[in-house]
């Protein structure tokens, strides 16, 4: 939290040092791009986010960004020019989330405030428009890489083109299938919890400030710090049991108390908008008991056992039955590597492994199932879960049998990148660029300005 909040501040001090010189320093303009402008405050509020997330002082990192905010500003010329648009919802979500974000890490509204010297309301709407121009920017980009296809003989054609001497070496590798039997608590030992959520809603009902007692007593840190409020959403953006409370609501209707898999909530709608809908909540997480430990420990145990008696069943079919791990259990009980989500791949180099089932395939034979052990998830809750070890793979240089589908995204990247920079060098040369003379010998834009007689717009006019 402390790393964060000097972060911040490193923000605010560019902002308040670009705010106190004179506009020939910071407000000039330092580049054009068609009819659009980029200010050197801009570029300035940029390396302070760089250097806040704990990059080392390099001004030459202000080269490469000059050259994202004239891609981006190209990319949005020619989305206005093929009708390419965002959704008001979209800028909206994207700048909610983000600035959920940012007050959780900040430890709070008030705190976050405080660092920026100005509202969060104000703040949203300043960033408003580069958010929206960044979506519109990625949406173009997506669109002109649209019909990029990776053959398998372009694969081979990558494979073969890599110099035999410079072929990567891919790390040791792992698939891992697992169980998890979450604790679960009856209904009596649920009904405390429950009684606090219903006390909060009678607060609230009987005149209480909402967002007050979210700051006060919700348990969601996403969202109490700023009073419970989750911003706009559609359908997909909550658990099944939130969107179907959420959705049947009208503005300013408060819920009933209801049960989710994080807890006890009650939500008020604030504001429909079509499919969006944006609300705040308050959220009471039942605590674990000892007691319901030892039961999902009995549940573990007895599915070990019949995994290891009755050659009916097999690993795949008890995760899908047994699992309390929805993102595992309709996957086989397979784990994904996080790095490759896309491309579902359930290669997983053993140094990317969660360390605790790390610990325990180690020393696992190919085929076997480990018996239940205790974990700690990444939400600091325990539960039990048993692991398959279904393959593994020794650290090898690069070959088309064993690591096809890598080979096949890096040679997807290189027809998309290459498919980028044809369109940016051939737009470039038809749009009007201008760099300011400081940026001019930046290596990577060093060509991209129209050639010109006519200096750049020194400052930015009041």
């Amino acid at each position: 939290m402390r790393k964060f909040g000097i972060a911040i501040l490193s923000i605010i001090f560019f902002m308040q040092a670009a705010k106190a010189q004179p506009k020939h320093t910071l407000d000039k303009i330092a580049g054009v791009v068609g009819s659009s402008i980029i200010l050197q405050s801009d570029i300035e509020l940029k390396y302070a986010t760089y250097i806040a997330q704990g990059m080392q002082p390099n001004p030459s990192a202000k080269c490469q960004i000059l050259q994202s905010l004239l891609t981006q500003k190209l990319l949005a010329a020619q989305a206005i020019i093929d009708s390419v648009e965002v959704k008001d919802d979209e800028v909206d979500n994207d700048v909610d989330r983000r600035m959920r974000g940012m007050i959780q890490r900040a430890g709070g509204q008030d705190r976050l405030e405080q660092f920026l010297g100005r509202s969060v309301i104000q703040y949203k709407d300043e960033i408003r428009p580069d958010i929206k121009e960044g979506l519109i920017a990625q949406k173009m980009q997506q669109k002109i890489t649209s019909n990029v296809n990776t053959t398998p003989q372009d694969v081979k054609k990558f494979f073969d083109g890599i110099p035999k001497d410079s072929l990567p070496t891919f790390n040791k590798e792992v698939e891992v299938g697992e169980i998890v039997f979450n604790p679960k608590l009856s209904a009596t030992e649920k009904e405390a919890y429950r009684t606090k959520a219903e006390d909060l809603r009678k607060r609230v009902v009987a005149g209480e400030d909402f967002g007050s007692l979210a700051r006060l007593y919700s348990q969601d840190p996403g969202s109490a710090p700023n009073g419970g409020d989750l911003g706009f959403n559609d359908r997909t953006g909550f658990v099944k049991e939130f969107t179907a409370m959420a959705f049947k609501l009208k503005a300013g209707d408060i819920s009933p108390v209801f049960e989710s898999d994080f807890g006890f909530h009650f939500l008020q709608v604030i504001e429909r908008r079509g499919e969006q809908v944006h609300v705040r909540h308050i959220l009471i997480i039942p605590v674990v008991t000892q007691e319901s430990l030892t039961r999902a420990k009995s549940k573990a145990d007895s599915i070990y056992t019949l995994l290891k008696t009755n050659n009916k069943i097999d690993f795949s079919s008890a995760a899908a039955y047994y699992s309390d791990n929805k993102d595992t259990k309709f996957n086989g009980g397979m784990l994904l590597n996080a790095e490759n989500v896309e491309a579902r791949s359930t290669y997983i180099p053993t140094d990317k492994l969660d360390p605790q089932v790390a610990l325990v395939t180690d020393t696992m034979k190919v085929g076997s199932i480990s018996k239940p052990f205790l974990f700690t998830g990444a939400d600091g809750k325990q539960g039990y879960k048993m692991l398959y070890l279904k393959s593994t793979t020794n650290a090898h240089k690069a070959n088309l049998i064993q690591d096809y589908p890598k080979l096949k995204e890096y040679a997807n990247n290189e027809k998309v990148n290459r498919k980028v920079s044809e369109w940016f060098e051939k737009k470039r040369k038809e749009t009007f660029i201008r760099i300011d003379p400081q940026y001019q010998g930046c290596p990577t834009i060093k060509d991209w300005g129209t050639p010109t007689t006519t200096p750049i717009t020194a400052e930015v006019k009041p």
